[in-house]
């Protein structure tokens, strides 16, 4: 997992609460396992005005003119400010990664749904919460002003605005580290595989009964 540290990127304004996971990534897409091809899919039916299926050519769909990611303002947006509830809905990790496979490196929302909101750290897109009223000011500033960017400074849990405004966040510690670190569960315990081999030689001569290998069986 690519290691958080400090971002700024322009920001795109999804004024929707709720967005559940199907909006993010309908299930005729779901047959993937690769973390990787999703992104031309993400928001699938709201960006198109056909209906889409794996394989497709995106470049050559109809895409609906108001939807916020075909707004020319928008192109290009790497974080991704939300409303109340995002990621909602049936458990996908193909959520997070069609998020994050179409470039977005951060999703900003009043709250998020559990599952989404553990998937995110599990990818390396930090979920941010903030309260309703700074959302909602966010929101009035990204439509005022084309372009709108933001830093994301994890290690000083800021959100810093255009102006140089520091907006405080709160994360949890143990995430942050594995974000700061770049790491997941996999990264997490290759960090102790030493360990892990001690623990397992000792199991062996400990139990030799549990591994038939050692008993001739």
């Amino acid at each position: 997992m690519e290691k958080f540290e400090t971002f700024t990127g322009p920001v795109a304004a999804l004024d929707r609460a709720n967005v559940d996971t199907d909006a993010i990534i309908p299930k005729q897409f779901l047959k993937s396992i690769r973390r990787t091809g999703f992104g031309p899919y993400l928001f699938d039916e709201w960006r198109y005005l056909d209906h889409g299926e794996p394989g497709m050519d995106c470049a050559a769909r109809p895409r609906n003119p108001d939807f916020i990611l075909n707004l020319p303002r928008y192109r290009g947006a790497q974080i991704l400010l939300a409303r109340d509830n995002f990621g909602c809905g049936s458990s996908r990790e193909h959520a997070v990664w069609a998020l994050s496979d179409y470039g977005f490196r951060v999703v900003i929302a009043p709250s998020f749904a559990d599952i989404f909101f553990n998937n995110c750290f599990k990818n390396g897109v930090p979920p941010i919460t903030l309260p309703g009223a700074v959302v909602d000011r966010l929101f009035r500033e990204v439509g005022a002003r084309e372009g709108y960017r933001l830093t994301v400074d994890l290690r000083a849990q800021v959100l810093v605005t255009p102006e140089g405004e520091a907006i405080a966040f709160e994360i949890d510690p143990f995430r942050r580290h594995c974000l700061l670190e770049g790491l997941d569960e996999i990264g997490l315990s290759l960090r102790r595989a030493e360990e892990i081999r001690a623990y397992e030689s000792r199991r062996r001569d400990e139990t030799p009964w549990l591994f038939p290998e050692r008993c001739g069986g």
